[in-house]
C-alpha cells in the first residue's frame, strides 16, 4: 500500500513543486529549479522538440523536493554542516575526509517510504512501456548544473544497465550521495555555489542499446575556436561513457550549419580516431557495465554512415535554434547521442548548453605566438588555441594527485572528475587518450588552459620534473616541446573597426587553422592554396594514386596503401581529403568569397610528394617550366586535374559552398585558358552555371600585356607579386646571388600592376592582389588603394593593420592617376 504522499503524487493531485518524481513530459526549461538543468533538458526536448523528428528516451525524475525532504526528515543537514565546518578544499586530505563523511551518512540512511514508493511508481510506468526490468540509466542532476556560465560536467555519479525496481532504487540512493563527491564538494566552493542551497535530482532513462552501436558527443559550435557554424560530431563503439571519460580516441565530423539547412550534405572532415575499446552491458556479477576489445575491422572504419552524420548535425541545430529561441540569446549546445543497435535508431539522450566559448568576449582577439622552437617530444589533439609551459608531472593514479605542484603540466593517461582538485593549478594537461570532447578537454577549457588529448604514449616520452612547452595555437594538431619557449600573447579589440571600400581578404593555406582565423574581421579569402592540403593531408601524387597498381617502387606503394586503407579506389582518397579541406577553409569565411588557387607545384616539387617521382620529368628550371595551366589540359596530367575539379564541384554542388571561386595560376596565353576552361567544364565546372566564376592569375608579364584578352576568357583577376616581380626583373627569387635585386617595390614591377588595374577596370573584372608585398609592405598596400584595386589579400597577421592603412588612405581622398600615366609611356 503506498503512503498518502505517494498516492496524490499517483493522482496528479499535488502541485509540481511538492512532488517527488516527475515525468520528462512532466518537465522543461521553467522547471531547472525542480528538477536539474539535465532533466529539465530532456523534458524540453520531448515535449518541444518531437514535432522536428528529435528522438529522446523517455523517462522520469525526482525532484529537489525529493532531495530536501530526504535530507530534512532524516535530520541530516546539522550532520552535514558539522562535517563541513572546516573544511579546506585546498587540502586533499581534509576534502577526501569530509567528502567520506558525507556520503557515508547518506548512503546509511535510508530513503522515506514516501519516496521509494514514488520512485517504483514511476519505474513501473516505465516497464509498462517498454517491458518488465527496462534497462535504465540513472543519472545524477543537480539544480545548479548546465548553466550557461558552469557546466558541473560529471561531477556527479552516472550508472547504467540499471535493471528492477531494486536497483533503481539502489543507485538513486547512490546518486544523492554523489552531491558530495569529492569532485563535486571542490567545485561548489570555487564556484561560490552554497552546499546546501544546490540540491540534488535523479534523471531514470530507458537506456539506448548503443553497446551494440554506437554513440558520442556533439556540440554545435567548434570547441576550440568559437566558430558557431560548424557541429563537431564525436563517435565510438559502445556506450558513450568511454568518450566523455576520455578512454578511448573517438572518431570526430565537422558539419556546416547554414547550407545543411538549405538541404545539402556539407560534412566538412572526417577524422578516424582509434576507438580501441567499447563499453558493452555486463551480464550478471555486481557490475552493470564493461570494457571489451574493438576487433581491428571495426577500429579501421567509421563508426557511423554519412546519413547518421548529417541526421545528428540537423538536431544540434535545431536543438541550439531552439534554445537560442527560449533563452533569447545564442546558446550553443554540448549534446550526447546514442544509436540503438537493435532498430538502427538514433536517440538524443542528453543537451546541455556550452559554457566555455558562449561566455567569451567577441570585441577582443588574443592570438598566443611561440617565439622559438624546440625538439617536439609528442603530439595530439589540441584544445585551446594557447600556449602553457612548467614543469612536467606524469601522475598515473588519482590517489597521487597530492604529489602535484601548482604551476606543472599535468601528464597522466586520462583525467575523470576525481582530477578536478589539482587540474585547476596546471599550467597545461597532457594526456594519452581521449578526444575534444572527453572530460580532460572540457574542464581545461573552462579552466582556460591549454590541454593535448589523445598523444599516445605522452607518460612514457615525458619525465617528472621535465621542463616543456605546450602548444596549442599552431591549429588542430598541439604540440609539446621541449623546453621553456618564449611566446607572446597579442591582444587586438576588434569592434568598431572602419569598413573600406577596398576589400581586405586573407591568405589561408592551413584547413585547420581556418576556423580561428574566421575570427579575424575581414572580407573573404583571396588565396587558399591546394598546395598546402596536398603536401600536408593527402601527401601522395595523384597520378600514383590513379595508378597505384603500375606503381614499381614496392616501399612507395606500401606507404599510399596504408595512407589510403579506408579506401577501396585510391583517387576517392585525393578527392575526398581536397574535397574536404577546400570546405572547411570556405566554411570558415562563408558566405564571403573565398578565392582557391588551383594546384600550382613545380615539377621538382610534385616529384617530392608519394610516387611522385615515377611520373614526373627533370626539369633544368621548374619555376618556369611544367606548373599551373599548362599542365591541367596536358594528356600526362589532364586525369589527375580531373580529381581536382571534382573534389571542388563536390564542394560548391554537395556541400553548397558555392563561394568558392576557382583561380588558374601560371596561365600564360588567353588560348590556354580557354583550354583549361574547357577541361573544368568537362567535369562539370561550367563558369556561369551555378554562379560559378573562374579567375586568373596575373603573374606574368603576358598577363598584364594582354589583360584584355584575359578579360574576355576569365572573370577576374589576382595579382601574384612574387612571380610577377621575378618575372618582370628576369631573376630567380631562389637565387641567393640575385636575391637583393628581388623587390615589389621596385619601379618595373608597379608599373605592370598599374598596367593591369588600369585594363581589369576597364573591362569591368575584379582584381585584386594575393603576393606577399602588401602583408611586407605597408606602403606598397597603400600604392594599391590609390590605384583603386578592388582587394588586398594580407597574411592573417597583417590584416588589421592594413585594414586600418587603407581606411587612412581612402579617407585622405588621394587618389592617384599613376595608371594612366604609364599608359602613356
Amino acid at each position: 500500500m503506498l503512503d498518502n504522499l505517494a498516492i496524490e503524487q499517483k493522482s496528479g493531485s499535488i502541485p509540481k513543486e511538492k512532488a517527488l518524481v516527475l515525468l520528462f513530459d512532466e518537465v522543461g526549461l521553467d522547471d531547472i529549479a525542480l528538477v536539474g538543468g539535465k532533466n529539465a533538458s530532456l523534458g524540453e526536448m520531448i515535449q518541444q522538440l518531437s514535432a522536428q523528428g528529435v528522438r529522446v528516451p523517455n523517462g522520469f525524475a525526482t525532484t529537489a523536493h525529493a532531495y530536501r525532504y530526504f535530507i530534512q526528515s532524516a535530520g541530516l543537514e546539522a550532520k552535514l554542516r558539522e562535517i563541513f565546518a572546516d573544511l579546506d578544499v585546498e587540502d586533499l586530505q581534509n576534502l577526501r575526509q569530509k567528502g567520506k563523511q558525507a556520503r557515508a551518512l547518506i548512503l546509511d540512511t535510508p530513503f522515506p517510504r514516501e519516496l521509494q514508493a514514488a520512485i517504483a511508481n514511476a519505474y513501473e510506468k516505465l516497464c509498462d512501456r517498454y517491458g518488465d526490468s527496462t534497462d535504465v540509466a540513472v543519472r545524477s542532476s543537480a539544480t545548479a548544473e548546465d548553466l550557461p556560465d558552469a557546466s558541473f560536467a560529471g561531477q556527479q555519479e552516472t550508472y547504467l544497465n540499471v535493471q528492477a525496481c531494486a536497483g533503481v532504487l539502489e543507485c538513486c540512493h547512490k546518486c544523492f550521495a554523489s552531491i558530495f563527491t569529492d569532485r563535486a564538494i571542490s567545485y561548489r566552493q570555487q564556484r561560490g555555489f552554497d552546499h546546501f542551497e544546490v540540491a540534488l535530482s535523479v534523471g531514470v532513462q530507458k537506456m539506448v542499446r548503443s553497446d551494440l552501436a554506437s554513440s558520442g558527443v556533439m556540440f554545435s559550435i567548434d570547441t576550440e575556436t568559437g566558430f558557431k557554424n560548424a557541429v563537431l560530431v564525436t563517435a565510438a563503439y559502445g556506450l558513450g561513457e568511454n568518450i566523455v571519460q576520455g578512454t578511448i580516441n573517438p572518431d570526430e565530423y565537422f558539419v556546416f550549419k547554414p547550407t545543411l539547412k538549405q538541404g545539402f550534405r556539407p560534412i566538412l572532415e572526417k577524422r578516424l580516431g582509434s576507438k580501441t575499446l567499447k563499453m558493452v552491458y555486463d551480464i550478471g556479477g555486481s557490475k552493470y557495465t564493461k570494457n571489451v576489445s574493438v576487433i581491428a575491422a571495426e577500429k579501421n572504419k567509421f563508426a557511423i554512415q554519412d546519413d547518421e552524420i548529417l541526421q545528428l548535425a540537423k538536431w544540434a541545430a535545431v536543438i541550439e535554434e531552439h534554445y537560442s529561441k527560449v533563452r533569447g540569446t545564442y546558446t550553443p549546445m554540448d549534446i550526447e547521442w546514442a544509436k540503438d543497435g537493435n532498430t538502427g535508431e538514433l536517440f538524443i539522450v542528453q543537451a546541455r548548453p556550452e559554457t566555455v566559448q558562449s561566455q567569451k568576449s567577441a570585441k577582443v582577439l588574443r592570438n598566443y605566438k611561440l617565439q622559438g622552437s624546440g625538439a617536439v617530444l609528442a603530439k595530439g589533439r589540441a584544445v585551446g588555441e594557447s600556449i602553457g609551459q612548467g614543469k612536467a608531472r606524469v601522475i598515473l593514479d588519482v590517489h597521487r594527485i597530492a604529489e602535484f605542484q601548482s604551476g606543472e603540466v599535468l601528464v597522466t593517461n586520462k583525467t575523470d572528475p576525481d582530477w578536478e582538485p589539482i587540474m585547476k593549478k596546471a599550467s597545461a594537461i597532457v594526456t594519452n587518450s581521449g578526444g575534444r570532447t572527453c572530460h580532460a578537454a572540457i574542464i581545461a577549457r573552462e579552466m582556460g588552459i591549454p590541454a593535448i588529448v589523445g598523444t599516445g604514449d605522452a607518460t612514457q616520452i615525458l619525465k617528472n620534473g621535465q621542463e616543456i612547452t605546450v602548444s596549442c595555437s599552431e591549429g588542430d594538431e598541439g604540440k609539446v616541446y621541449a623546453g621553456l619557449l618564449p611566446f607572446e600573447i597579442q591582444e587586438t579589440a576588434i569592434e568598431n573597426l572602419p569598413r573600406t571600400r577596398t576589400q581586405i581578404l586573407m591568405n589561408v593555406g592551413n584547413p585547420e587553422e581556418a576556423f580561428g582565423l574566421s575570427a579575424i574581421p575581414c572580407d573573404g579569402v583571396g588565396l587558399a592554396r591546394l598546395e598546402f592540403i596536398i603536401a600536408n593531408h593527402i601527401k601522395a601524387h595523384p597520378l600514383a594514386l590513379i595508378h597505384f597498381d603500375e606503381l614499381v617502387d614496392e616501399s612507395v606503394k606500401e606507404e599510399i596503401a596504408n595512407l589510403t586503407a579506408l579506401y577501396q579506389h585510391k583517387p576517392d582518397f585525393f578527392t575526398d581529403k581536397l574535397a574536404h579541406g577546400i570546405a572547411t577553409i570556405a566554411a570558415a569565411f562563408y558566405p564571403n568569397p573565398v578565392i582557391v588557387r588551383m594546384s600550382d607545384f613545380k615539377s621538382n616539387e610534385y616529384a617530392n610528394l608519394l610516387g611522385g617521382r615515377q611520373f614526373e620529368p627533370k626539369e633544368e628550371n621548374p619555376m618556369i617550366g611544367w606548373r599551373g595551366a599548362s599542365r591541367y589540359y596536358d594528356p600526362n596530367y589532364r586525369e589527375a586535374y580531373a580529381l581536382e575539379c571534382k573534389a571542388l564541384k563536390r564542394v560548391r554542388d554537395e556541400m553548397g559552398l558555392t563561394n568558392v571561386i576557382p583561380m588558374i595560376p601560371f596561365c600564360r596565353t588567353p588560348d590556354e585558358g580557354r583550354k583549361v576552361l574547357a577541361e573544368m567544364a568537362k567535369h562539370g565546372l561550367v563558369k556561369g552555371e551555378n554562379g560559378l566564376q573562374v579567375y586568373v592569375m596575373c603573374e606574368l608579364p603576358s598577363n598584364v600585356i594582354f589583360a584584355d584578352e584575359f578579360a574576355q576568357v576569365f572573370d577576374g583577376f589576382s595579382i601574384g607579386s612574387n612571380d610577377l616581380t621575378q618575372l618582370t626583373l628576369g631573376l630567380d627569387r631562389d637565387s641567393a646571388l640575385v636575391a637583393h635585386i628581388f623587390d615589389e617595390r621596385n619601379e618595373a614591377v608597379k608599373r605592370m600592376v598599374a598596367i593591369a588595374i588600369k585594363a581589369a577596370k576597364k573591362y569591368d573584372r575584379k582584381i585584386g592582389i594575393c603576393g606577399q608585398a602588401p602583408s611586407d609592405y605597408p606602403e606598397f598596400a597603400r600604392f594599391l588603394v590609390e590605384l583603386g584595386i578592388d582587394s588586398i589579400s594580407l597574411n592573417p597577421d597583417s590584416v588589421l593593420k592594413t585594414l586600418l592603412d587603407v581606411a587612412k588612405v581612402e579617407g585622405a581622398g588621394s587618389l592617384m592617376d599613376l595608371a594612366g600615366d604609364v599608359a602613356k609611356v
